[in-house]
This record gives structure tokens, sequence and C-alpha cells, in this order.
């Protein structure tokens, strides 16, 4: 059980224990999923080599309710996939690991509105008796406990108390993991402890990838004395891991030293962070194999699986046998193609506002408001990535509520050549 942070994970972490590397992959793995199956994923599918079976999609509620007006052609859903519980159901895994295991796995933010739960950033009050002041950020709390039909909680609350007496009513060792990425690292930290204050079960933890910060002092003290074990992989060149707020440094009283004080003070106890449980904290420098990275790569959950495959420690070099390298390798290639060809591939998608600039530059304005840069750096051969990710969410959210400033108005997505490795076809 010490995987699962009975210790605290002391003595495993730096350097990374090698049992414990092999874990977090696992539960990565869970997220990856999440990810990829979307809302199509079938209930009652096992996971092909997991032991693991899916027992429940879930979906969170959007607390935001957007006013009906001309520029969007259809209205957003306020609730939409966003995970999943499974249970191990294969006996040699149970046996291994001496419980049954119960996985809850959250993808990161995908949605219009889940994006405007993000900038929720001011923190809010636990509505329960025993929070003693602890506050958690609103956005975060508004997609785990608003509902239309039924919350977040409510479906996770249920789903775990169903599996609980299917398996003996408490009588049979289980565990309960919650995993995710980015926002869903967020909600995992929020629903490990909402689990076991609600259930009780003994062992509950939170393991998180590249999530930002979620609550203050007050509530980092909740999650610790109700005993929920969290630990966070942070990527130190990842800026979502820095967000949103200030962090204090020892007591309830202090904030940030520096400049960062004054605004701390500004911003008073709805803008101070703590960061809960423990932390394993790698750095995408470190890496051989990855070069010319960028906000969105460093955030990216298959570089954060690259960066724990090939840590040792603090004071050792990165893994010569790391893996997870595929994807990793052919985003590289993406971002070092040459820049008239990246500009070629680019003008297959019909933007209005895609300008050529003098010296072979491109920009994206907006083509409503073309005095507004819709992404803020030229288009080179080595920023292609960034500039396709900018793309991408426009494209989807065109699909979903006609891209709110109006600045695309027809696409022509064109299948790339496989000899060329950089396929578009996922827009």
């Amino acid at each position: 059980m010490e995987y699962q942070g009975s210790t605290n994970w002391e003595g495993l972490l730096d350097p990374l224990d090698h049992n414990l590397r092999a874990e977090i992959l696992r539960y990565g793995r869970f997220v990856e999923a999440a990810y990829a199956t979307s809302c199509r994923f079938p209930e009652n599918t096992p996971f092909r080599g997991s032991g693991y079976r899916v027992t429940k999609r879930l979906r969170a509620t959007s607390g935001i309710k957007l006013p009906k007006s001309s520029w969007f052609e259809t209205t957003p859903s306020s609730s939409s996939y966003i995970g999943y519980v499974a249970v191990c159901d294969d006996e040699e895994e149970i046996k291994r690991l001496g419980r049954r295991d119960v996985v809850v796995a959250y993808r990161g933010t995908t949605t219009c509105l889940e994006w405007l739960e993000n900038f929720r950033t001011n923190l809010t009050r636990v509505n329960n008796s025993s929070s003693g002041g602890a506050m958690v950020q609103r956005g975060f709390l508004s997609l785990y406990t608003s509902s239309t039909s039924s919350s977040l909680q409510r479906m996770v609350r249920e789903e775990i108390g169903r599996i609980v007496r299917a398996h003996g009513g408490g009588d049979e060792p289980i565990s309960v993991t919650v995993t995710g990425h980015s926002l869903g690292a967020a909600l995992a930290i929020l629903t490990a402890h909402d689990v076991k204050a609600a259930t009780g079960i003994p062992t509950v933890t939170a393991i998180t990838f590249g999530g930002p910060r979620v609550g203050n002092a007050r509530f980092r003290e909740m999650v610790e004395r109700g005993g929920t074990k969290v630990l966070r992989v942070v990527n130190t060149e990842d800026v979502v891991t820095k967000v949103p707020g200030f962090v204090g440094i020892g007591g309830e009283g202090d904030v940030a030293r520096g400049g960062g004080a004054h605004v701390a003070r500004w911003l008073g106890e709805w803008g101070r962070y703590a960061e809960v449980g423990k932390e394993l904290r790698l750095c995408s420098r470190d890496s051989p194999y990855l070069s010319g990275m960028n906000v969105a790569t460093c955030h990216d959950l298959k570089t954060y699986l690259h960066l724990v495959d090939g840590f040792v420690s603090s004071t050792c070099p990165f893994r010569a046998t790391a893996k997870r390298l595929r994807d990793l390798d052919q985003r590289k290639k993406l971002g070092t193609k040459k820049t008239a060809q990246s500009c070629a591939k680019l003008k297959k998608i019909a933007i209005d506002g895609l300008k050529k600039n003098e010296g072979n530059t491109w920009t994206l304005n907006n083509s409503y408001q073309p005095s507004i840069c819709l992404v803020t750096s030229y288009l080179t051969g080595s920023n292609f990535l960034s500039w396709s990710l900018a793309v991408k969410k426009a494209i989807e959210a065109k699909g979903k509520i006609s891209f709110i400033d109006r600045s695309i108005k027809s696409l022509i997505l064109l299948k790339m050549s496989s000899r060329s490795g950089n396929q578009l076809i996922p827009w």
C-alpha cells in the first residue's frame, strides 16, 4: 500500500522507485483512455490487458448559464463526457495489488464551457460542516457539483457505493484511485477527498498530472486530516501548474514574497492558494529527447508520461531506456518543418484572418476585428505545432458554437500525404 501513499511516498520519489514509476505510468494510461474514448466508449467494456472493466461513464455539468445571443448558431451543451469509473476484475491483478482497485479517470479541458469554468479563479467556500474555512476554485467546484439531472459528484458517489456493495459490502479490501490531467487533475483531488469523506473507504488516492492549484491552505489541511493521499506529478516548465492565484509560504498569513506580495494582499483570501499533497517534480529540460518545447507540449500528457518514464533522481541523468517517445518524436518532426511547408499546410484551411506579412511570416488575426491577433507569435517552422493547436481549437469551437468572433467562416480540410508524417486527419 506504500505506492498508494500509506507513508506519503517517503523515500520513493527521489530517487524514483521503479515500482512506483510503473504504477504512475499505469494510471497515466487510464487518463489517456479518458481522452481517447470520448462519449462513444461503452460501459461494461474491459480494457484489453489491464484487468479493469469500465462500469460508468461520467459527465460534468457547467454552472455557467450563457445568455441567448445571435453569436451562437447552437447553444453549447452544459453537460459533457469527462471520464469514467473502472473496476479491477482480474484475479491475478487483485492478488498483485492486494486489493480490488477502483479507478476514476478524468480528461482535461475540451469544451468551451469548461474553458470558461477554468477562468473562474476566485476561491469559494466548501459547503459542508467540517470545512473549517476551506475554499476551492469556483470553476472546478461548479463542474463537480452542478447538475441538470445528476451532478458529477453524485454519479461518482453512487457508482463507487454500488461497486462496494457488489463486492461484499466492504468486507473485501477495496481502494479508490482517482487520476486525471489538467482540469481532470483538479477534479481528481476534489473527487478523492469527497469519496473518502462520503464512503469511509480506507485507501483513497489521487495521482494527478499537470494539474492547476485547487484550494487554499484550509482545504489542504482538510484533505490531509481526512486521510486522502495526493501525489501531484509536475513539470516545472508547465505554466498550468503555477496557476491560479498566489501560494502561501508558511502559515496562513504568509504570502508570496517580492512584488507579488502586494497583489496577494490585495486579493486576500479569495486568491491565496496552497499546494495539496506530495509532489513529484520533473523538468522537460532534463530529457535529451525533447527540444524546442512550447507551452502546449510542456503541458501535454504524453510529455508527462515520457518524463516519468525517464526520471531517475534529481542528481542522475535521464534514463537512456526511457520509452513513450514515438508520439513525441512525431510532434518534434512536425514542429521543425520548413516555414514554407508549414504555411502551405495551413493554407489548406480557409481562414479569413490568415495573413501573410513581410519576411514570409504569417499571422492569424480576428477577421471581425482585424486589430486583434488570435495567435501572438508569427508562424515559423519551429512554432508550427502551437499554431496548429490554436487552429484546431478554433475548428472545434466552430463545430460546436460558431466560433464566437466569427473569424472562421469556412473550413476545407485536405488529407495530408502519409509519407510526410504530418497527418492533420484528427482535425
